[in-house]
């Protein structure tokens, strides 16, 4: 059964947001590019798994897609994790193209592809952290101690890989290509025979996950040392996005398209819950957005069906669900 449903990765809107409020002279520019353009590849893998999702029995596996849990000023972004009675298991999927070599002995993930050798953090320790962390959050809630298992899963199936040094044994168990993925659940399912969880400690387990997922913003920012002056406000032409809009005749006007926009202000909005915060005030919404007026800003932020709390200036404003 899918829990979280899996849309486009939180990480993967701020750094769209990010590269559309942030000068291309910025010098993490590219760095914020390159990496969108990894997890955009990494997001197609992570939807070619859905093929081998549905054949996993909806009434035992609980599904859930990009998880990001909060661990300390860090994030915990796991990209499926599988809860069954008897294990867990966290998924990290890789959509690399040429060889793929885990070295064991010095802990590097090394890709070379057409004659070029780059490295990148190594999985299985990410994989380790994963183990941990959700060992560590189930002891802190209670759950009985069902085991906690790993998994790194190559996507793309004209990718080769090599696992090499003297703990090769202990890893290769941890990596597989997509196409042996389920074999892979059948040697856990045969593994961990022994329900340790209660239909009603998944549901349990499973509400905890999805009310703890949170927009790793700070983790983002903090990542480039991206500060909020780094950043372009207003709100932001759907045509352009190197042209600001002003608000005339009750829509959104753009003088060097001549162009009028009902709804611009949408973007605007959901630009500011990635990059500043899942809230905000209606004096933060005049100022990100260039609204003179209270009521103007009022009247926006209530058209667009936002939750909100407190009153007059203590107002806050939140969207129900995210994405939004």
């Amino acid at each position: 059964m899918i829990i979280k449903e899996r849309t486009k990765p939180l990480i993967m809107l701020i750094l769209e947001a990010l590269l559309r409020r942030l000068p291309y002279n910025h010098q993490k520019y590219k760095q914020i590019l390159d990496e969108l353009g990894r997890r955009e590849a990494g997001y197609l893998g992570e939807k070619s798994l859905d093929y081998y999702y549905r054949d996993l029995p909806q009434h035992k596996y609980m599904i859930l897609h990009d998880l990001n849990l909060p661990d300390g000023d860090y994030n915990c972004q796991i990209d499926t994790l599988l809860l069954t009675p008897e294990f867990a298991l966290a998924i990290d999927v890789k959509n690399m193209a040429g060889k793929l070599l885990f070295d064991t002995d010095n802990e590097q993930f090394i890709q070379i592809n057409n004659g070029i050798e780059k490295g990148y953090p190594y999985p299985i320790a990410q994989g380790e952290r994963h183990q941990k962390y959700l060992q560590k959050l189930l002891a802190a809630n209670h759950f009985p101690p069902v085991p906690v298992e790993y998994l790194v899963v190559i996507s793309n199936s004209y990718a080769t890989y090599a696992v090499t040094g003297k703990n090769a044994h202990k890893v290769k168990p941890r990596i597989c290509k997509s196409d042996v993925f389920l074999n892979k659940i059948s040697i856990l399912e045969k593994q961990y025979s022994k329900p340790l969880l209660t239909a009603k400690e998944l549901r349990k387990i499973c509400r905890l996950l999805v009310k703890m997922n949170t927009i790793p913003t700070s983790y983002i920012l903090n990542k480039y040392v991206i500060q909020k002056g780094d950043l372009f406000t207003g709100v932001l032409c759907p045509t352009d996005s190197n042209h600001s809009l002003i608000r005339k005749n009750q829509n959104w006007y753009c003088p060097p398209c001549d162009t009028f926009s009902k709804d611009a202000h949408i973007d605007a909005l959901n630009d500011y819950f990635l990059l500043f915060g899942p809230t905000i005030t209606n004096t933060q919404f005049r100022e990100f957005a260039h609204i003179e007026s209270i009521n103007v800003a009022k009247r926006l932020l209530h058209s667009e069906k936002l939750n909100f709390s407190g009153v007059n200036r203590y107002r806050i404003y939140f969207p129900k669900n995210f994405p939004w």
